[in-house]
């Protein structure tokens, strides 16, 4: 069963253009260089031996590459991939359709594997260690179980929140990794290549620009390229310098630090509404009137990443450089969080 998954802050058209941005060589692909290469090692490896290769978990957050290394993978090793997600795959004969359609050493990759019900993941475990689907047939005291031989194949799990795997299915993974946040160079490599493949003019100065204010997140780079092509091709002459670049990030609400709109609320609800805090997450949901997972999911792992937030046992607190960032002078406090 294959879905479309539009990621947020895409629209349905910028589908397409991700897919075109997509790298299907491990020579195209863009930092993750220490992944890259032990990925390069087993598919080679498996290639010489003519076997499958191992199962592939990569975790990390949303955009930063996984689903492209899945269909690189399968890209390398000549055969084909199928695409699914772990809430697509509702009953267990969506799986059993699903294995028994995988050829000689294709791709399966599962996105967002950490929601698949229970119950699927259970049948999951024999295709995974054996090649085998169990079935039942017939019902009541004439119901006698057989098992499905399946071609051996390869399964890509993808996830962004590895804790909540469970231990069985994590274990049966030949290889995890996590993939990290690009640095500056590397997001702006990205960008150029991009720019390449759009056709689009740009200034390597602009390209530095974009991806210093993109989260260290190769999808969101791609995405602040297109709106600042946009802009360029409306309100200038189609040329992306240094000053659009400024201007049309501006106008998109992306500061020099990459914060945009929803980052900025959060910060100055916890420094203007509670004095940096420390506050629950509860409460800050209920203040900015945002659902709680989106701004632990969206907002708060870049963040912590970038020195604005501390999470601890009483609550989210701002630090020295949230309020540096927002202007706001830091109020002292003593050592159980109370205004001196």
């Amino acid at each position: 069963m294959e879905e479309r998954w539009v990621s947020p802050g895409q629209t349905e058209h910028d589908a397409p253009l991700e897919g075109a941005l997509r790298p299907t060589r491990f020579d195209d692909y863009v930092g993750q260089s220490q992944l890259k290469d032990n990925l390069m090692i087993m598919v080679q490896a498996s290639r010489g031996r003519g076997e499958a290769m191992d199962h592939v978990l990569l975790s990390g957050p949303p955009g930063l590459g996984k689903t492209t290394l899945a269909h690189i993978i399968a890209q390398e090793r000549g055969v084909d991939i199928h695409v699914t997600s772990g809430p697509a795959i509702e009953r267990k004969g969506d799986l059993a359709g699903i294995l028994s359609n995988l050829g000689e050493h294709d791709v399966l990759f599962i996105d967002e594997i950490h929601r698949m019900n229970a119950v699927i993941e259970e049948n999951l475990y024999p295709a995974m260690e054996d090649f085998e689907f169990d079935i039942v047939i017939g019902e009541g005291p004439h119901a006698r179980s057989m098992k499905l031989p399946l071609k051996p194949f390869t399964l890509v799990g993808a996830t962004t929140r590895t804790g909540l795997l469970t231990s069985p299915l994590r274990d049966r993974f030949g290889f995890h990794s996590r993939l990290s946040y690009y640095t500056g160079k590397e997001l702006q490599a990205v960008v150029t290549r991009s720019a390449g493949i759009l056709g689009i003019q740009m200034d390597s100065d602009a390209a530095l620009e974009i991806a210093s204010r993109s989260r260290g997140t190769p999808r969101i780079a791609n995405r602040l390229l297109r709106r600042t092509r946009d802009y360029a091709e409306v309100r200038g002459n189609g040329v992306i310098d240094l000053e659009i670049s400024k201007i049309a990030l501006e106008r998109l609400d992306v500061d020099g630090r990459g914060l945009d709109q929803l980052d900025r609320l959060y910060l100055n609800a916890l420094v203007s509404k509670f004095d940096g805090g420390p506050v629950g997450i509860d409460t800050l949901a209920a203040a900015l009137s945002e659902q709680k997972d989106t701004l632990e999911d969206v907002c708060e792992p870049y963040l912590i990443q970038e020195g604005y937030l501390q999470r601890t046992p009483r609550g989210r607190m701002a630090t020295r450089l949230a309020f540096e960032h927002l202007g706001v002078p830091m109020k002292r406090k003593d050592s159980q969080g109370a205004l001196l």
